[in-house]
């Protein structure tokens, strides 16, 4: 089903008038085993897409929550082959919710693009967001991932001017992710008043669903954006509930899932707020 998957939610979020919940975890953090119960769990916790980072040695996107999570991942074991396991392991017992992958190109050239999209459809993946990999440079990946059925998920940023947004959504499919502010993950907050007329820009640009990242730590901020956007993503709120569990010597589960569902509920009834 692939990319389909991605349509098909997106599709039926719209026709229910509300934006998504895309919830982002590391792949293998803090151990595979840990990471298999959070990822299953997330649906029912409210996640309507979630977003699978692979674990790498540089993540230099991220800020230090999902830098500490990449270690975390790694020391534990987790390899991309391993994210793949983890994914069919998901897949196996949900058939409906979209899993993207997110990470960066070094270990995706590392295997090669026709091995990567041919392991990752296999594995019941839908799509990848590849932080590092310029438009102008991905055609081999993007015929790879055609080929295979995947979505191929670009990032827009503030500096998207009108100029070299048209170069962004040429071959992206699925949808666009939107870097809400300039800098790494988890620093600076999303203000919805400056990302509304982006949002907008970017839907009539490329047709399609434009998902709002980075900034969003909070119910209110979740929720503000979610009546301005197709989706609202979190993800260093919810690896920070990692390394507390850890610190605290509490349910690392527990609390992740805890976080989503506060979270989820925001961006599900954001729109039926604003509108009473």
């Amino acid at each position: 089903m692939s990319r389909e998957r991605i349509e098909a939610r997106f599709a039926a979020l719209k026709a229910e008038g509300r934006s998504a919940f895309v919830a982002y975890v590391m792949a293998g953090d803090p151990d595979p085993a840990t990471s298999r119960e959070i990822v299953k769990g997330l649906p029912a916790a409210g996640a309507d897409l979630i977003e699978l980072g692979f674990p790498f040695s540089d993540p230099v996107a991220e800020g230090p929550p999902i830098q500490k999570a990449a270690q975390r991942a790694l020391a534990a074991g987790m390899t991309l082959r391993g994210v793949f396991e983890l994914a069919a392991d998901f897949r196996r017992g949900d058939q409906d919710t979209p899993l993207i992958l997110m990470g960066y190109l070094n270990l995706i050239v590392s295997m090669g693009f026709s091995a990567f999209a041919r392991a990752a459809a296999e594995a019941g993946i839908d799509g990848v967001i590849v932080v590092d990999c310029p438009p102008e440079e991905a055609d081999p990946l993007a015929d790879a991932l055609d080929a295979a059925g995947l979505a191929l998920i670009f990032l827009a940023t503030p500096t998207t001017d009108d100029k070299r947004l048209p170069v962004v959504v040429n071959r992206a499919s699925g949808f666009i992710y939107y870097v809400s502010v300039a800098g790494v993950t988890g620093v600076k907050e999303a203000d919805e008043s400056a990302v509304a007329p982006n949002v907008a820009r970017i839907q009539a640009a490329s047709g399609l669903p434009v998902a709002v990242g980075f900034g969003i730590r909070t119910p209110e901020r979740a929720a503000a954006i979610a009546r301005i956007a197709d989706a609202a993503v979190v993800g260093s709120a919810l690896v920070d509930e990692v390394a507390e569990g850890l610190a605290m010597n509490e349910s690392v589960t527990t609390r992740v899932l805890s976080k989503a569902e506060t979270l989820s509920k925001a961006v599900r009834f954001a729109r039926v707020g604003a509108a009473v």
